[in-house]
């Protein structure tokens, strides 16, 4: 009986530590864990320099091994308290908590995995939770609602975009193929070479040397300004309709914090109801 209430206790200290940042403890462990993440990537950083001398190398690379077992052991902490531990595994932070350690295990037998310890970078998000930066979290929160509306029309047109580029690539093949000295040597050169045109990329490693294939690239390229704003202007009109929804059942249409019908403001996120 005793042992069973010792280990709900730790539990629960374990869990406001780590999941309730507005205890001072919590709030100290977030700071110590995003110092932590950061020293983590400045060493990535310094590792990936291949003049660093034998000595310094060894040494990073110890270190790193501190880290990635500090980070796991994290995992494994806030996998042991959560409430729920399926519902944090499989959310947002739950997976890039996971992602965030796993690249020094798979270095094991994928060289140069271990670069993939950028994704770290992702977690210095919880910033704006240690300093109540919760207005930019639930901008950003919106901005992945409104491209998450827009999900099938950009699928769609992407869908164009793709067809385009085949299409166009092939009469460039067609034009250019039978010229002296021309690059387009193949059809999925010249769809490589209408991708990067189209996007106005343009390397340039590949140019055409026909009157005709001339003219097409210029229409290619004028085309491309054009299409490169269609999938902005998209995610903007879902994002205006987003921040423009009327207040239901007393709720933030932000946030969804409970408001008061005299309220002009929610006093959570800052949204004007």
């Amino acid at each position: 009986m005793t042992e069973n209430h010792q280990h709900t206790s730790l539990k629960e200290r374990l869990r406001k530590i780590i999941f309730n940042d507005d205890s001072p403890a919590g709030r100290r462990f977030d700071i110590a864990l995003t110092i932590a993440i950061a020293l983590s990537l400045v060493i990535l950083f310094v590792e990936s320099s291949p003049s660093l001398p034998p000595w310094l190398k060894s040494t990073l690379g110890w270190m790193e091994v501190v880290f990635t077992i500090g980070f796991t052991i994290e995992y494994i902490a806030r996998l042991y308290c959560a409430e729920d531990r399926r519902s944090y595994a499989l959310s947002g932070w739950g997976i890039i908590d996971l992602v965030a350690i796993l690249p020094p295990y798979l270095s094991v037998f994928i060289p140069g995995a271990q670069y993939m310890l950028i994704l770290r970078s992702i977690r210095f998000i919880r910033i704006f939770r240690i300093f109540r930066l919760f207005v930019f979290l639930n901008e950003g929160e919106l901005l992945l609602q409104a491209i998450g509306r827009s999900f099938h029309k950009i699928a769609v047109y992407f869908l164009f975009v793709l067809v385009l580029v085949i299409c166009l690539g092939t009469l460039m093949f067609i034009i250019e193929s039978g010229a002296p000295d021309s690059s387009f040597s193949d059809i999925g050169t010249s769809i490589y070479w209408a991708i990067t045109t189209l996007s106005t990329v343009g390397y340039g490693d590949i140019t055409p040397v026909t009157t005709a294939g001339r003219f097409l690239s210029s229409f290619i390229m004028l085309l491309g300004y054009t299409l490169i704003a269609v999938p902005g202007g998209i995610v903007t009109a879902s994002f205006i309709n987003a921040t423009n929804e009327p207040v239901r059942n007393n709720r933030c249409p932000r946030c969804n914090n409970k408001v008061r019908k005299s309220d002009k403001f929610c006093s959570q996120c800052g949204e004007k109801l």
